[in-house]
Order: structure tokens, then C-alpha cells, then sequence
């Protein structure tokens, strides 16, 4: 389900800025307004200092999610990731996004995650290299590219971030989604589309307005994304 929805451009509403005391209601304002993939970003407190969340939260909103025939895009910050793979695909991950940094084998962690019957995305800090994903396209279906340091929302998008969405794009060619995360607003959306991103990971933008549907929807227009 999850690689018909990224075969075109799409804003990913970041539960990570939720308010967790609300978080059904909050998923409920965004995918009223359209979104469809909900990105979930899982942190160890090892790979990158905060702890987030585990399978059961994945868990208790998939149904949700697919009730609307969306999906889950849960992005592992975490070290090494291969011993977690499966327990989130049982969870109800639709794509499994790992960390080139995270793990001594990409290549067999990307595999892992496909056998688990989940889409493999392949992230990449903002000082890791494009060219870093360029032995790994065979075992792609997305990439992430970081546009601040992992682990914190809200923090400010890095300039320097195009150019390398640019780099990417040409390495990775059409057939695999190229997703930007941090710092995505409706200063930064439209420029990151120009760029060759096709999905747009929102966090603070979304659910820390007064209307994260509506915020919603204004970064589906600024990007032509649903």
C-alpha cells in the first residue's frame, strides 16, 4: 500500500512534535485534511541522545492509519538496528527507514527489512555524503536526507541540504522516493520540491500550529504534494 501512496509527492505529518495526550484526535485533523503516510521517528537514546518510542505506539495507531488507507513511515534512529527490523514490521510498519550511520552492513540490514515485508529506506546524516547510497539503489525503495542533525524536532533546516537533495536525485534517478527530514515549513517545502524531494517529513510545522490540518493542507499546496 505504502509504495502506491509514495508514487507521488507527499507531505509525512512527523508524530514526533504530537501531543501525546491527544494523539488519535491529532492524527485525525491531519488525515481528514489528506495525509496518508505518517512518519515515525523511533530514537534509542544511544545512536541520538533523546528515547522516543517503541512498537506498541506503532501498534496502537496502525489501524488508524490504514482505516484511511494510509500507511506508517517509521524512521529507526537507533544502534544497531537489525535486532528491532522485525518486531516493528509486526508492529504495523509499512517502510522501514535505517541509518547508513547505525550499521555495519547496510546492505544486509536493507535486505532484513525488506523480508520483513516492508518497504527499506536508507537514511543519511547531513554529513554523510550523497554518494553513500549509490551501491545500495538494488535495495532501496526511499532515501532520507537529513536537513538538520537527527534527534531533536524543531530545529532549523540547513541551506546546504539542497544542493545534496539535488546530488541524490541524480544518484538514485526517479524510481526511488527521496524524502527530506527537519526543518520542512512553507519557507523551506517549495524549494526542497524544486530540488527532487518527493516526500516531506513536517513535525513542528504541522502539530505545533493552532490547526495542524490546515497546516497541513497550506504544505500539500506549497509543495504539490498530497
Amino acid at each position: 500500500m505504502i509504495a502506491d501512496l509514495l508514487r507521488e509527492p507527499r507531505v509525512a505529518p512527523s508524530i514526533l512534535a504530537a501531543d501525546y495526550s491527544r494523539l488519535g484526535a491529532q492524527l485525525d485533523e491531519v488525515m481528514r485534511a489528506g495525509a496518508r503516510v505518517v512518519h515515525v521517528d523511533v530514537m534509542d537514546g544511544h545512536f541520538v541522545p533523546p528515547i522516543s518510542i517503541g512498537p506498541v505506539v506503532i501498534e496502537s495507531i496502525g489501524e488508524q492509519v490504514r482505516a484511511v488507507g494510509g500507511a506508517l513511515d517509521v524512521h529507526l534512529m537507533i544502534e544497531p538496528p537489525e535486532p528491532q527490523i522485525t518486531l516493528f514490521a509486526a508492529a504495523g510498519a509499512g517502510l522501514i527507514t535505517i541509518h547508513h550511520e547505525a550499521t555495519a552492513d547496510p546492505r544486509r540490514a536493507l535486505e532484513q527489512v525488506r523480508a520483513s515485508g516492508c518497504l527499506a529506506g536508507l537514511a543519511i546524516k547531513p554529513a554523510t555524503p550523497p554518494e553513500a547510497v549509490e551501491a545500495l539503489g538494488d535495495v532501496i525503495d526511499l532515501v532520507i536526507c537529513m536537513s538538520v542533525e537527527p534527534g531533536w524536532g524543531g530545529q532549523r533546516f540547513m541551506p546546504a541540504s539542497l544542493a545534496k537533495l539535488e546530488r541524490l536525485r541524480s544518484l538514485i534517478g526517479e524510481g526511488v522516493a527521496l524524502e527530506v527530514d527537519g526543518g520542512v515549513d512553507l519557507e523551506t517545502i517549495g524549494p526542497c520540491a524544486a530540488a527532487g524531494a518527493s516526500v516531506f517529513v513536517a513535525g513542528s510545522s504541522v502539530f505545533g500550529a493552532p490547526d495542524p490540518g490546515a497546516a497541513y493542507a497550506a504544505l500539500a499546496t506549497a509543495a504539490g504534494a498530497r
